[in-house]
């Protein structure tokens, strides 16, 4: 079949796919376009699946001007749940060229659309009339997108016409999960649970929280696999680059930040290779850092040895740390940071990771003056077998892994639903439990009422370090405010779900992409 060439507005005959240019290009097109005259309308979106209100919205946009660009976001940065894009960028690029009324595409290689606008500086920026009332843009970059538009002397328009929703077409017609999954979010959209969790994630902006426990510096040291060594029994690589991030207690801070407007953080850094001011740098603005300084210790740091042509493949890894507890004069002002600090928090969030941070005498502060108390005591190759959830006689919630739930009960083999139900109850007074289970989900359960399985919302995992902390420290402030344990588990696997396609801590969960996630899931 003949493909015949599709007129644009500047009549440069061109077939559908040489409509699609870097953004450089697209920068000079609508430049030109302007010099000569002309009015260049943008829009800007995932596009995932074109439908009639795609098709109309276009219609309407183009109408205002010359030219139609129409920019779309890169797969990278599309956060809209599991399986989300379902086609790749060059495909939806594709698709939004052969379309009559658009003249030009361009991929952006950034979660907004910001650094496209300040590029091709439209006349015209045109959004569906969904976003014309800031406060119900769950993207939160409207605004921010209007004030580029208005700076060189542009405007923003809102197409009013017909609009759908891609998520909601995708979640009914298409089936992009495994049925247990689909079954199940089918089950949550019935009872109307978007509105619920949505409306209780903004209830959070509230909370005062105080969270403690371990600072971790997270290094990732890239490298090439060469080979055996010929001489010793060794694997050989070559350097490539490295990575480094703020871990432990502080990425948990950071994803806390994400939710709720004070956040008060007390941990201890070394006095040797401290990386203080690199640990300062990375925390969000609304995180307040107390960090006791201990002269006998460095600050933690985990080298990772990574093959990144392997799925982010590990090799090794090497502990730089003094796990010993804290000198005497350290604990003294822990304790009275502490003690300054736990009355006026809503909940307190302990993420012990069993480096000599925290230790008896600190347990029994935490357990006897916290309002609310959430606890994760992690087992991890330094701690194996010391570092229990029973070490904590009480807490309001706790969420740990299955390994450390049978680790903290003594027990290999009965069903996890009994020891949850059962013995892990014996161990310590808690109401409210969580136990993740990797990629087969998670049981949340609360004393009194029953035990519920939530599924896994992804199966594609770009790097698992630090997802089990974001389930359990979005969660703590939810379980504070009494959310029902079905919902806790629903929503810390969302957390789970975004945090394990970060590489490292590269970025944490936000408000923001948390309810694009949750919307994409729900709607």
């Amino acid at each position: 079949m003949k493909v015949l060439p599709v007129a644009v507005s500047n009549s440069s005959p061109v077939f559908p796919r040489d409509k699609i240019k870097p953004m450089d290009d697209l920068a000079q097109i609508a430049r030109g376009a302007k010099e000569k005259g002309g009015t260049v309308v943008q829009c800007h979106g995932v596009f995932d699946l074109l439908h009639i209100g795609h098709l109309k919205h276009f219609e309407s946009a183009r109408a205002k001007g010359s030219m139609l660009i129409v920019t779309i976001t890169a797969d990278n940065f599309v956060n809209k749940g599991p399986g989300r894009p379902i086609f790749p960028e060059q495909m939806r690029a594709e698709a939004l060229a052969n379309l009559m009324q658009v003249d030009w595409v361009g991929i952006v290689e950034d979660p907004s659309a910001e650094k496209a606008i300040d590029a091709i500086k439209p006349n015209i920026y045109a959004k569906g009339n969904e976003y014309q009332d800031a406060d119900n843009d769950v993207t939160g970059k409207i605004l921010g997108e209007a004030e580029i538009v208005e700076s060189y002397g542009g405007s923003v328009i809102f197409t009013d016409e017909v609009t759908f929703s891609s998520s909601s077409l995708i979640n009914k017609h298409l089936n992009i999960y495994d049925p247990p999954l689909q079954q199940y979010l089918e089950s949550l959209r019935k009872e109307g649970a978007l509105e619920y969790v949505i409306e209780k994630v903004e209830e959070l902006a509230n909370l005062k929280v105080l969270i403690v426990g371990d600072a971790i510096i997270d290094e990732y040291i890239y490298v090439r696999a060469l080979g055996k060594s010929a001489k010793e029994n060794m694997i050989a690589t070559q350097y490539m680059e490295r990575e480094v991030f703020s871990g432990g207690v502080l990425a948990a801070a950071n994803h806390v930040a994400g939710f709720c407007k004070s956040v008060e953080l007390v941990t201890s850094i070394g006095a040797q290779e401290s990386y203080e001011e690199f640990i300062r740098e990375s925390l969000k603005p609304n995180v307040n850092l107390t960090a006791l300084i201990n002269e006998s210790a460095p600050t933690t740091r985990k080298s990772r040895y990574v093959d990144p042509g392997y799925s982010m493949r590990k090799l090794f890894e090497v502990y730089v740390m003094n796990d010993l507890p804290l000198p005497g004069s350290v604990q003294t002002d822990l304790e009275l940071a502490l003690q300054e600090r736990i009355s006026d928090a809503d909940v307190v969030i302990v993420t012990d990771f069993g480096h000599g941070f925290i230790n008896d005498q600190t347990i029994q502060l935490l357990c006897s003056e916290a309002k609310f108390l959430a606890v994760n005591a992690q087992s991890n190759s330094a701690n194996h077998g010391f570092n229990l959830i029973s070490r904590y006689p009480r807490a309001d919630y706790i969420c740990i892994d299955e390994p450390e739930a049978r680790l903290a009960v003594h027990d290999k083999t009965s069903s996890l639903p009994d020891i949850i139900q059962g013995a892990l109850l014996e161990e310590m007074e808690c109401d409210r439990t969580v136990v993740t289970q990797g990629k087969h989900g998670c049981l949340a359960f609360e004393k009194g009422g029953n035990l519920t399985r939530v599924p896994a919302l992804t199966s594609t995992i770009v790097d698992t370090v630090g997802a089990g902390d974001a389930f359990f420290v979005v969660t703590a402030p939810m379980a504070a405010l009494g959310i029902p344990m079905p919902y806790i588990g629903l929503l810390g696997n969302a957390a789970g779900a975004m945090k394990v396609g970060v590489v490292g801590h590269r970025s944490s969960v936000d408000k923001t992409s948390y309810i694009k996630f949750l919307t994409a899931l729900l709607k």
